[in-house]
């Protein structure tokens, strides 16, 4: 029998070096994901100066000036999201009730299609 708690049958150089090598793709994926979500504020700039300038509403000076919305005014605007789709919501009497059907015969709760070894006949001869 194998016996897998042996400490000394462990490749433990290997073992490190797997597990140096996995933490490092785990920061480095990190560190990528910060990049990606810094740059994505000056894309969505970039994009709506375009339109902006398709419509012929955005000048020279306006160019070179980046627009961003401060969090007091991104905190005010989920606040009014929330506050907008919960009035959507009906009032609930928060009662379930659960109604007898009057026919309670199905085909799916019937005992005699149950799967057994006495379902079938047996033939003597």
């Amino acid at each position: 029998m194998i016996n897998f708690l042996n400490a000394n049958a462990v490749d433990w150089p290997s073992v490190w070096v797997l597990t140096v090598v996995g933490y490092m793709v785990v920061f480095f994926a990190l560190v990528i994901l910060i990049f990606v979500y810094k740059q994505i504020p000056k894309i969505l700039n970039i994009q709506t100066r375009r339109r902006l300038k398709k419509a012929g509403h955005v000048g020279d000076a306006a160019e070179n000036k980046e627009e961003y919305i401060s969090g007091e005014v991104n905190a005010a605007i989920g606040m009014a999201l929330v506050l907008y789709f919960n009035v959507q919501h009906d009032e609930e009497s928060n009662i379930i009730t659960i109604k007898r059907v009057a026919r309670t015969y199905s085909p799916w709760s019937s005992k005699i299609y149950g799967t057994s070894a006495n379902v079938l006949p047996t033939f003597r001869r």
